[in-house]
């Protein structure tokens, strides 16, 4: 299994400090976890029915034509190399490690590119994967040069993936209408934006033939009916919507700042973390660790991702913590 935040149970016992004393920056995830509302009986003693009006709410929500919920879009990232023979795959790196790590055990040979290579190496790919904005960097393509690299993809067969965990506060640059043509696929998750990560649910976003495969590589009721009940209800929330991307983005050009003050200006970001590339970057991992607020650390470039902060207190937690690598550096 490969690394990812909001692992915090280990980080408590690693450290010896009790999980509900910790600040967790480390996920991505957007600090205000959407209400929860009261949920039907039927929907626990039941077996969820897919013609209940989560389908409508996400197609309406994303500008869809049709959409497959899946138990969180990295099912689909798993279940994607099944629907097609040996080939050879691109992915646009650095990025959430799982895209690469699904297509190589199912036998493909993957080539991780940078944005700048993409153009040279598109020709001789059969599939592109692409983060939209990108996980950790925040690198945020046009929707034009997406659809440019599908269309040279599409007509010798190929596919263009574009994974839009994180697109949810900039909708405009959504391939989302585009995802009835053939050869294009976009993943939606849902967890990071509504807060709600533990709900484990996604939506793949492509043309009919093409889900209904995916639809029998996933199986029936791969989503609950609680999951279910629960995500119409967000879904369907447009005045919540509009309150979270404008408090996301407060918070996001908040830390940006912060963390620039303190001479950890980030090279990358978007509406639900910064990205940053330290020279000390494992350190300040550490340092921050012992304090009891957890970051993402990436070895191999010495990067670290902050996640937002969600209150009055967990900022100054953090300001206080910052002043004292300041200090003790």
């Amino acid at each position: 299994m490969l690394e990812h935040g909001g692992r915090l149970r280990k980080a408590a016992m690693q450290y010896g400090i009790a999980q509900e004393d910790w600040l967790d920056l480390s996920s991505g995830l957007a600090p205000w976890p959407w209400p929860i509302p009261p949920i039907p009986l039927r929907a626990w003693a039941r077996l969820p029915e897919t013609d209940d009006g989560l389908e409508q709410a996400a197609c309406d929500y994303y500008g869809a034509a049709q959409v497959l919920p899946v138990a969180g879009s990295q099912a689909a990232i798993q279940l994607l190399p099944r629907l097609r023979r040996a080939g050879k795959v691109g992915v646009l790196s650095p990025c959430y490690a799982e895209h690469a790590e699904a297509w190589r055990r199912a036998g493909y040979i993957v080539r991780e590119v940078l944005e700048q290579e993409v153009d040279f190496f598109l020709d001789s790919l059969d599939v592109l994967v692409v983060v939209n904005p990108n996980n950790p960097t925040g690198l945020s393509l046009t929707p034009q040069r997406l659809l440019d690299w599908h269309a040279r993809l599409a007509q010798r067969g190929g596919w263009l993936v574009v994974d839009e965990a994180f697109m949810d506060n900039t909708p405009h640059l959504s391939l989302a209408s585009q995802a009835n043509q053939v050869g294009l696929i976009v993943l939606r998750s849902f967890g990071k934006f509504f807060g709600l990560a533990g709900v484990r649910l996604g939506f793949v976003l492509t043309e009919r033939k093409l889900l209904k495969l995916l639809a029998e590589q996933v199986g029936p009721w791969a989503v609950s009916g609680p999951t279910r009940e629960l995500g119409q209800v967000c879904l369907r929330d447009s005045a919540g919507h509009t309150q979270q991307r404008q408090r996301c983005e407060e918070a996001s050009q908040r830390l940006f700042n912060l963390l620039d003050q303190y001479g950890l200006r980030p090279q990358g970001g978007c509406a639900l973390f910064q990205w940053l590339i330290a020279d000390r970057a494992e350190q300040l991992h550490e340092f921050m660790a012992q304090r009891g607020i957890l970051l993402r650390l990436f070895v191999h470039d010495s990067s670290l991702r902050f996640g937002l902060p969600g209150t009055d207190a967990d900022w100054l937690r953090l300001e206080q913590a910052l002043t004292a690598w300041k200090h003790a550096s």
